[in-house]
């Protein structure tokens, strides 16, 4: 067995080695979680009667929704009939947004919330040091301090298109349970506490208006167990008055019971029903499965309605929680050895020690995030890269620089990302990926001979993912080459004005490079005159 369960421990996840095999296949023996069930229904501490009274009345309407079809709560009817939508294959780069109420204490990481009430943590330490105990100063104290005063969706949504973002991902509800919008079943939501604006409908219209997608993700379903350590000892996590919030708050080794899981699936389903997301962002936890029947029913029920309004529609997921027709792979922080023939994801951050806000973040560089983009896309597969903004809902200077560096690069090389597909092989060069989730930051930096490779009709681009010098030497396209027909007619370097000379034999196709790089990073040549490049895809 090479997948074990997620360990989780003082509020970070780690997962065990898995194999090559299995990392390019992500699939998991689910005997792993024989031992998981959901317990019997029961009444929960979280949900008072008017809010149950509401879940049961959506569930009726969700039932009778998946009901009309054309999609049935089945893994069947999802395999076999759902497909990736062409606008996702083709757009490859999107911006995931990590902004909530943890960003106050801007300590450690988004896990903070969690970690605030694990005793001997550093988080737990910190806080009581800088807060109080957390019976006088939990979690819930620092919604006031979340106040949203400078958020701007419009200015956000500005500077994502100009980073060549096409779609955007913004956090509906993370592990914590406050919600970014206008949350039926919840009280504890920005519209009613915190900003007081809905969020996540201000983005949408924003977004929308500056022509990129919509998407929103939910991390609700491992809300069941986050503040289980404010249980081990005096806290307010223990106060009825705020159980809506902190509840259940269960041990991270036990299934959420049916209630929960009812509460869970009509929170997804209303986020559709308001904000008509183009892509649905699960994580991990969904992976259970006490949680597989409530996972085709919403597959079913977003499904229809994206049909219903003539929309095509993703749904993320993580490990082997879907069939892998039925959605989309999602890898976190990591990426694949290999090219997959069906369309994949990562989602990773701009920095490597959190996803939201922090004062200490560690930040990538945009050459490792673009040689990172290269070589995902070069795999088939689409980046989803994360900022956390600061409580008052400015991005950070950083953040913003980072993406603008973004942004001019695409300006130049995106016709070699944008709407491309695969080669017969990924690459070549002497640098190999750490394949698998949690890897993105473990390989070296990419060097000038490490090429990959995008199509676009009979169009070849090769991306060197450094300079390479004075010349280039693709040896994949050698006269003698297997992989291609064809004579090349001309090679040009992207954001170059002059021409260059070059040269194809038996050791492979020479390009002879101007004395000066024509911009940073990655640099791209298009060839044409190739035949036969077609992926079987």
């Amino acid at each position: 067995m090479y997948l074990r369960l997620p360990i989780l421990f003082a509020g970070l996840v780690t997962y065990q080695s898995m194999s090559l095999i299995q990392l390019q296949a992500l699939e998991v023996d689910e005997s792993e979680f024989e031992n998981i069930t959901a317990p019997p229904r029961a009444g929960q501490e979280f949900e008072d009667a008017v809010t149950k009274a509401k879940v049961d009345l959506k569930l009726q309407e969700v039932n009778q929704a998946i009901e009309q079809g054309p999609f049935q709560a089945s893994w069947a009817s999802l395999d076999n009939y759902y497909q990736v939508p062409l606008w996702y294959e083709d757009a490859k780069f999107g911006i995931f947004i990590h902004w909530g109420v943890f960003s106050v204490p801007a300590f450690g990481s988004e896990w903070y919330p969690r970690n605030m009430y694990q005793q001997g943590s550093p988080e737990f330490k910190h806080h009581v040091a800088t807060y109080g105990p957390q019976t006088t100063f939990g979690y819930k104290d620092f919604i006031p301090m979340f106040t949203g005063d400078k958020f701007d969706p419009d200015q956000w949504a500005t500077l994502f298109r100009d980073a060549g973002a096409k779609f955007v991902v913004p956090v509906a509800e993370h592990h914590d349970g406050f919600s970014m919008y206008a949350n039926s079943f919840s009280e504890w939501n920005a519209v009613n506490m915190g900003p007081k604006r809905d969020v996540i409908g201000e983005l949408s219209t924003s977004v929308r208006k500056h022509g990129l997608i919509f998407g929103l993700s939910s991390h609700r379903l491992e809300h069941w167990f986050f503040f289980d350590g404010g249980k081990r000892f005096d806290s307010d996590v223990q106060d009825p008055k705020y159980a809506s919030l902190y509840g259940p708050a269960q041990p991270p080794y036990g299934a959420p019971n049916n209630e929960y899981l009812d509460n869970w699936l009509v929170r997804s389903c209303e986020l559709v029903d308001k904000y008509h997301p183009q892509i649905v962002w699960f994580d991990w936890w969904i992976q259970q499965p006490a949680v597989k029947q409530y996972l085709q029913k919403f597959a079913a029920y977003y499904y229809n309605e994206a049909a219903r309004r003539h929309e095509e529609v993703v749904i993320n997921y993580k490990f082997s929680a879907f069939p892998k027709h039925a959605a989309v792979l999602d890898i976190e922080r990591g990426e694949l050895s290999a090219i997959r023939p069906i369309f994949w994801q990562t989602d990773t951050s701009v920095s490597k020690n959190s996803w939201g806000f922090v004062e200490q973040q560690n930040y990538k560089t945009a050459e490792e995030i673009i040689g990172d983009l290269v070589d995902i896309v070069s795999k088939n597969g689409a980046l989803l890269l994360n900022i956390g903004p600061k409580p008052d809902g400015t991005i950070p200077d950083p953040e913003q620089q980072i993406l603008k560096q973004l942004g001019g690069w695409l300006a130049v090389n995106g016709e070699a990302i944008y709407g491309t597909r695969p080669f017969k092989i990924f690459g070549e060069g002497p640098t190999q990926v750490v394949a698998g989730s949690f890897n993105d930051s473990k390989r070296p930096s990419f060097t000038g001979q490490d090429i990959r490779f995008t199509r676009n009709g009979n169009t070849l681009y090769a991306i060197a993912l450094a300079w390479p010098g004075e010349r280039l030497t693709i040896r994949s396209l050698a006269s003698s080459s297997a992989l291609v027909r064809g004579e090349v007619t001309d090679v040009s370097l992207l954001g170059n004005k002059g021409k260059l000379d070059w040269s194809r034999d038996q050791d492979g196709l020479t390009v002879h490079l101007p004395q000066q790089s024509p911009g940073k990073y990655a640099y791209t040549f298009k060839i044409t005159g190739l035949t036969d490049i077609q992926n079987q895809d």
